[in-house]
């Protein structure tokens, strides 16, 4: 089983929804970068469920406790693990479930390769396990921010609700203004509406996350293997629910002519090479060129609902019904905004060190 991810600034995630606890060991984090459990609690609260009405009711405060690599409240080079405690678990809610794989879940695929599957919450595949993203994510942005990058993600679809008018300029604290993270506000209400329909039908719904990063040097990233974009949609494709990757146009640009998308270079007023356009989403060649890196994924309905639905019963080896009881969200996409945060600083951190923008041991030395 693969839990590791990332070349030299790396992640590898442990723990499950309902054991002890989750977490994860971050490794190849130069030394002298100011870190406090406070930085990682941010964005572990953006994640948090129980939060309002279009998350699971499940309780966790996921309060984060750093074990080791921080001294004197910086990074010393050392692995820095993280760790949450799991507080409000009902395992009994998952009893039901035993030899009954629920659709849309990994279970059955779990217990083919594997011969044993915790059922409770989903085990090791739930989507609780990207408190370790979120960990290593946290850490990866402080890092970037030193370096002047930001990253910031959004929601810009549920279901067939689109935001149409989003204003970029002042993104960050719009999406402060609403449950869903919606840089659209009007849009934004229309979501929360649909979402609360779904959950009051016992039904969830998708939709879509956009990802932006600003202030990327270009260099970054490799031209055959180890593209950045390639890397990127990698570790997107590895959040839970996530069915698609776009970068950039994405699936537009098979529609498009050259002619229409094709990014024209230009000198501005700083003597800097920028593009007229980002369709290509910052990449180009499995490089940055310097302007912002876009993406957006396809999240699916959260396959945990309360209707009743058709499956199997391994043990006794028949068709049956299935009805899952317990707390989910009718809509992920709210929570997985901070989720796509961390894992694109995650890659951006990698690259940057692997591509000496970035001293690999000590922060305050110069490349």
């Amino acid at each position: 089983m693969t839990n590791t991810i990332g070349k030299i600034f790396s992640i590898t995630s442990f723990g499950s929804s309902h054991g002890k606890a989750l977490g994860a060991v971050v490794d190849g984090c130069p030394a002298n970068l100011e870190l406090s459990e406070e930085d990682i609690q941010i964005e572990l609260n953006k994640r948090r469920p129980g939060t309002s009405a279009l998350t699971t009711s499940r309780k966790e405060g996921d309060k984060i406790e750093i074990l080791s690599g921080i001294f004197e409240g910086k990074t010393d080079g050392t692995p820095i693990a993280g760790i949450v405690y799991n507080t409000n678990q009902k395992s009994k809610d998952y009893s039901n479930i035993k030899n009954t794989p629920r659709p849309g879940h990994g279970d059955y695929c779990w217990l083919e390769k594997y011969g044993i599957y915790d059922y409770n919450g989903g085990g090791r595949g739930s989507g609780r396990t990207t408190i370790s993203h979120v960990i290593g994510g946290a850490i990866a942005k402080k890092l970037l921010l030193a370096k002047g990058i930001k990253i910031i993600s959004h929601v810009v679809q549920i279901g067939d609700v689109k935001a149409e008018n989003v204003d970029y300029e002042n993104l960050e604290e719009n999406i402060a203004k609403n449950n869903v993270r919606c840089g659209d506000l009007e849009a934004a209400n229309l979501m929360e509406e649909l979402i609360i329909a779904k959950k009051q039908e016992g039904d969830s719904v998708g939709g879509v996350v956009e990802t932006i990063a600003t202030g990327i040097p270009a260099g970054l990233g490799e031209p055959v293997f180890g593209k950045l974009d390639g890397e990127l949609a990698q570790i997107l494709m590895s959040i839970n629910a996530v069915k698609g990757v776009e970068i950039g146009l994405g699936f537009d640009s098979a529609k498009s002519t050259a002619s229409e998308i094709n990014d024209e270079f230009y000198y501005d007023e700083d003597g800097s090479i920028k593009t007229k356009t980002d369709n290509s989403g910052g990449i180009l060649g499995g490089m940055s060129n310097g302007m912002p890196i876009i993406s957006r994924i396809a999240v699916k309905p959260t396959p945990s609902i309360s209707k009743i639905q058709n499956t199997v019963d391994l043990s006794k080896k028949e068709n049956t019904t299935l009805e899952i009881t317990g707390r989910h969200d009718p809509c992920i996409c709210p929570r997985v905004t901070a989720v796509a945060e961390s894992v694109t600083a995650i890659v951006l951190a990698d690259h940057m060190i692997r591509g000496g923008f970035i001293h690999p041991t000590n922060l305050n030395k110069d490349i």
